[in-house]
């Protein structure tokens, strides 16, 4: 088996702001520290809707970098790359397209609603309909089988999957496969290959998933098997080949409460968003000038916590008590919104504070972090190149 590995990636569109902190930067942090993860700048696929305008795309790309090591992500803990800098994806994601239908690329929901959505862009482009394969290719080069994603990203993990279904079942059958597998079946000794053929024989005739479970234990106690002959073993214990490519999970990510300024998702585009760099007197005057409950016209006026923006903020940083005076100060008047706002003021500014004095040290020395790019660029090489050489052997494309 491959080992536990997560791949998650960001398009860069410059400084972060607190959306993309509770919504994607924090379950980066702790991952980190629960498996290997690679974080990946997705210039290209930033291209695919920006294509005709990438004069800021180098700016962008240093400007978020900065972000996620400011927020707490760890080059010591994970592997910080850029895509376009580990061109295996690109001749991975060529290779895949031979083999792709096309009416998979068509269906996928995003490319329909994307196409609704940006209509003032000219997305009829290969780029734009081939942007789920990147998206294929980017987690399959690093045989990632964990992808953390929101709701709306699942469907592309499922193509994903059915990619490397598509793959393994065309080129996973290497010449000799059988008899290589059942070599490989005796390096687990007499009594454990004898048990794991009457395991395979009940999993394969019967279906007994409990049987698929104590041949997978079997295998897995077993130390002296190649990597090779390890895949070889579990492909003909569920029928299939030797897995060159691995199918990825989900981990379906919690959406962030936190809503923008205006009430709306936080984005630049809105021009609702509070920067990560945001400075102390920005923040007050931002979330001060935040409108409320418009049944609030006075200062006497009861409100609804519900229908305002700024309880969203609540909800993300204030405790229990906090809210609850909140709900009790709106709903009878008890308390006025600037009062209301105060705490998400204090609480926002002292969260960035940190965030800002490390970022302060990389926005004052560059080179620091594109040598931790360049260190992350290197070690994601060096695993896409495993995956590419099996690849490459699998499609008659290894010439010695």
């Amino acid at each position: 088996m491959y080992p536990d590995r997560v791949l998650s990636g960001m398009r860069p569109t410059g400084s972060m702001h607190l959306g993309h902190y509770h919504g994607v930067l924090k379950n980066w942090i702790k991952l980190q520290h629960e498996h290997e993860c690679l974080f990946m700048v997705a210039d290209w696929h930033a291209l695919t809707t920006h294509y005709d305008d990438p004069s800021h795309m180098e700016t962008h790309v240093w400007d978020m970098v900065i972000d996620w090591l400011a927020a707490g992500v760890d080059p010591k803990q994970a592997t910080l790359f850029i895509q376009s800098r580990v061109p295996e994806h690109a001749e991975l994601h060529l290779i895949l397209s031979m083999m792709t239908p096309l009416g998979w690329l068509e269906r996928v929901p995003t490319y329909k609603e994307q196409q609704e959505k940006l209509t003032d862009k000219d997305l009829s482009t290969y780029g734009f309909l081939g942007y789920p394969l990147l998206q294929a290719a980017d987690i399959l080069i690093y045989r990632a089988n964990q992808v953390p994603v929101g709701e709306d990203q699942i469907p592309h993990i499922e193509f994903t999957r059915e990619v490397a279904r598509r793959f393994n079942h065309l080129y996973g059958r290497e010449p000799g496969f059988n008899e290589k597998a059942l070599a490989a079946v005796k390096k687990l000794g007499s009594k454990k290959a004898k048990l794991y053929l009457e395991l395979r024989n009940r999993y394969q005739e019967q279906g007994e998933e409990e049987a698929l479970e104590q041949a997978h234990e079997i295998i897995s106690e077993t130390q002296n098997l190649t990597v090779a002959d390890r895949e070889r073993v579990f492909g003909y214990l569920e029928g299939s080949g030797k897995m060159i490519l691995v199918e990825p999970q989900s981990i379906l990510t919690e959406e962030s409460r936190l809503l923008g300024l205006d009430g709306q998702k936080m984005s630049k585009s809105y021009n609702n968003a509070i920067s990560l760099r945001d400075d102390e007197e920005t923040v007050t005057k931002k979330i001060r000038t935040m409108p409320t409950d418009p049944a609030r016209v006075r200062r006497t006026d009861p409100g609804d916590p519900n229908r305002c923006p700024v309880f969203s903020f609540h909800r993300t940083y204030s405790d229990e008590k906090t809210c609850d005076w909140v709900v009790e100060g709106c709903k009878s008047a008890a308390i006025g919104c600037l009062e209301c706002k105060q705490p998400v003021i204090d609480k926002v500014n002292a969260e960035l504070k940190p965030m800002q004095e490390k970022a302060q040290i990389y926005t004052s020395d560059p080179t620091l972090v594109k040598n931790i790019i360049a260190d992350g660029c290197e070690r994601a090489q060096k695993i896409a190149n495993d995956t590419l050489r099996d690849v490459r052997e699998a499609t008659g494309l290894s010439y010695s």
